[in-house]
């Protein structure tokens, strides 16, 4: 099964929204085949269909002052951060229409589309020698406190519980459709998270690649590794596009 990868570079999040909505429609109708986008945010928060307001701790003149966009969409999930160094993916696959068995709804298996990402994340980072791994009744990638606590630049909650180093969340519409994905913290400016609680997950931390490898592997590397472990969990053959306006920064 084929899967075409996009990679876009710094995208503005507003553009991108937009056309996975676009690519979507047109997955929907067979006109194009599954699809990876890759790419990098300027600053943004964006808050999920379970997002609080509260858990944004800026105000307007904060958000001015830092240079950051907001943006309330509908993927799962509360608030998380977006920008330069963190590499986001976002799946446009048919995963499936939910069906009626009789009086009873079927659902394709989203939550098992979930714990796919999941592991292809953890694979990607075990071959930069990072050990990281699920949280029961938890969304993303987590590193564990010991892992964390040989880190000199992590923050001090990073040392005493899991920390978050992969966020996740996703949207699949009534036709089967996914948009949104992931965001994995390859080397951000870790800072804007200080701004933000995190997926309404207070005294959670979140790090990244940078923080526990010295040096962080290049962001080029890291989306050829999440590219090989996506199409060994989802059982692609991979084909890079080449759209050049797709292929060209849109900000």
């Amino acid at each position: 099964m084929l899967c075409e990868v996009r990679r876009l570079g710094l995208t503005a999040y507003a553009a991108a929204w937009d056309l996975q909505k676009q690519l979507a429609a047109q997955r929907a109708e067979d006109k194009i085949p599954d699809t990876l986008l890759l790419l990098e945010h300027p600053h943004t928060y964006t808050l999920g269909r379970a997002g609080h307001a509260e858990n944004l701790l800026l105000d307007e003149a904060g958000l001015k002052s830092r240079g950051v966009e907001v943006h309330w969409v509908d993927r799962g999930g509360d608030i998380t951060y977006h920008g330069p160094g963190q590499l986001v993916g976002y799946p446009i696959l048919k995963l499936g229409r939910p069906q009626f068995d009789g009086d009873k709804l079927v659902r394709a298996d989203y939550v098992g589309y979930v714990r796919k990402i999941e592991e292809m994340l953890i694979r990607a980072l075990m071959h930069f020698g990072l050990a990281a791994g699920q949280r029961p009744g938890l969304t993303g990638v987590w590193v564990q406190a010991d892992v964390a606590s040989r880190c000199p630049h992590c923050p001090p909650a990073a040392r005493l519980a899991p920390s978050k180093i992969a966020a996740i969340g996703v949207k699949v519409d009534a036709r089967g459709i996914s948009q949104h994905g992931f965001a994995l913290n390859v080397a951000p400016d870790m800072s804007y998270f200080e701004d933000i609680v995190a997926c309404g997950l207070r005294d959670t931390a979140a790090v990244s690649m940078a923080d526990l490898l010295d040096p962080a592997p290049p962001m080029e590397a890291v989306m050829e590794e999440v590219t090989q472990q996506f199409a060994k969990v989802f059982n692609y053959e991979i084909s890079l596009a080449n759209d050049p306006i797709l292929q060209s920064p849109i900000l």
